[in-house]
């Protein structure tokens, strides 16, 4: 259907836009300053690179009427993906600040009360303060 194609297409380009950003930004940072990303999108989900690439190809399964695409990618995400996402879990609780960092961020998506809290503003900017929520 129609809907179903601009769900897709929807998915598809907020994928890549997030998947995207997010490597330009661990990139960027990483190479300038070694240690634990904790601001942009890092500041509410911890692996946001992953959240958009399961977008994207989410968004191709979507557009498909039956369910075999979407068991295929259930499948490469948690063979692939989880078992990648833990390892750099682990790899990253060595620093300091990842007790923190874990409570208040999601693996994949933001926690409810943390995007809440960035986006209608009772806590400052978590872009611009370097991922600490501060009351205002």
């Amino acid at each position: 259907s129609i809907e179903r194609c601009f769900v897709g297409l929807f998915m598809y380009i907020m994928g890549v836009v997030i998947m995207m950003t997010s490597d330009a930004q661990k990139y960027y940072t990483l190479k300038y300053k070694r240690g634990l990303i904790t601001t942009g999108l890092f500041a509410l989900v911890r692996h946001p690179n992953y959240s958009g690439e399961m977008m994207l190809y989410g968004g191709f399964a979507v557009m498909v009427p039956h369910w075999i695409p979407m068991a295929v990618l259930a499948w490469v995400w948690l063979q692939v993906f989880v078992p990648n996402m833990m390892r750099k879990e682990a790899s990253m609780s060595r620093y300091p600040e990842w007790a923190e960092y874990y409570a208040r961020t999601g693996m994949l998506l933001p926690r409810p009360g943390a995007l809440l809290s960035a986006l209608f503003g009772r806590h400052s900017n978590p872009v611009a303060e370097g991922g600490k929520f501060k009351r205002k």
